[in-house]
């Protein structure tokens, strides 16, 4: 490991380590848990690890491609639970922290595609989460002349972290002919969950998950930051979603990498046959890594 690469994970090491909970050995009420000392608080970056500017000219191979991450794999675990209970403000599903964000207006940045093209209002958003239907005795009852329906009519149903299915991410491989080594740079997530208006009948549980929202990922990096994602080998040291997802701890699979025909999907050229379209991904992931080492004479 090259000096460099030793001081990333040293910065990335000291801002995990600083929003642990602290003083949990030393706390004499459950009040006192996560109050950070004089010397913590000084030492605190409340602030992620910004990327170095990056020249064009710079970029001596550049592919964007779209994966699937899978939240029923174990290693992606830490992006979809907890899903129920109250567990603490730092424990929240990534789900959460982003729809929460959003309503906040933390996030702003969110687009109906991962072209980034078309800009999602918080309206807009609230309708692909919520959805208000009336049953078909409250319809009864306001064609008997009823004024408004009772309560009891009236089927409220809601995307929560519990319906996530997974996440497509956006993000360009690159090679730094600077610094001599294959990069990669996140650029957009998006929730995959079911249609909210078909979720509960029939129909909608044989359909295929839909992309939620889109969120411009750099925009989003000081709210991520903040959030934590549960460290499996050591609760006292959590991860932030911001390192998470930079530093790619997760499993995934490349469904799409952009090319001549309109960026077309692997599937639409590997057609009814999923081991071929996996090793398509593969293949695909094998180009771009190997392109690193044919950089490298002996």
């Amino acid at each position: 490991m090259n000096w460099r690469n030793f001081l990333l994970v040293a910065v990335f090491s000291v801002g995990t380590f600083s929003f642990a909970q602290s003083n949990l050995l030393n706390a004499k009420t459950p009040a006192e848990i996560g109050k950070k000392t004089e010397a913590e608080l000084n030492a605190d970056n409340d602030k992620p690890l910004p990327y170095g500017y990056v020249g064009d000219r710079d970029i001596l191979m550049g592919k964007t491609v779209w994966e699937i991450i899978d939240v029923n794999q174990r290693v992606n675990f830490p992006m979809y639970y907890p899903i129920e209970g109250d567990l603490g403000p730092d424990r929240k599903p990534l789900y959460d922290v982003l729809t929460q964000a959003m309503r906040d207006k933390k996030i702003t940045e969110v687009y109906d595609s991962g072209y980034f093209t078309a800009k999602k209002t918080l309206e807009d958003i609230e309708k692909s989460l919520v959805f208000t239907d009336t049953t078909d005795q409250g319809i009864e009852e306001l064609n008997s002349g009823a004024k408004s329906v009772s309560e009891e009519y009236i089927v409220k149903t809601e995307i929560k972290a519990i319906d996530v299915q997974g996440y497509k991410i956006k993000g360009f491989w690159y090679f730094d002919k600077r610094q001599g080594e294959l990069k990669y740079r996140l650029m957009g997530i998006c929730p995959l969950v079911p249609d909210v208006y078909t979720m509960n009948t029939e129909a909608g549980k044989n359909e295929a998950p839909i992309e939620l929202f889109w969120v411009y990922f750099p925009a989003a990096r000081d709210v991520l930051h903040g959030a934590k994602a549960f460290n499996e080998k050591n609760s006292a040291m959590p991860f932030s979603f911001d390192h998470l997802l930079n530093s790619r701890r997760f499993g995934a699979v490349i469904y799409l990498e952009e090319n001549v025909y309109g960026d077309r999907l692997i599937k639409d050229y590997m057609k009814e046959n999923s081991q071929m379209q996996l090793l398509e991904s593969e293949r695909v992931k094998e180009k771009i890594r190997n392109f690193e080492l044919d950089m490298w004479n002996y």
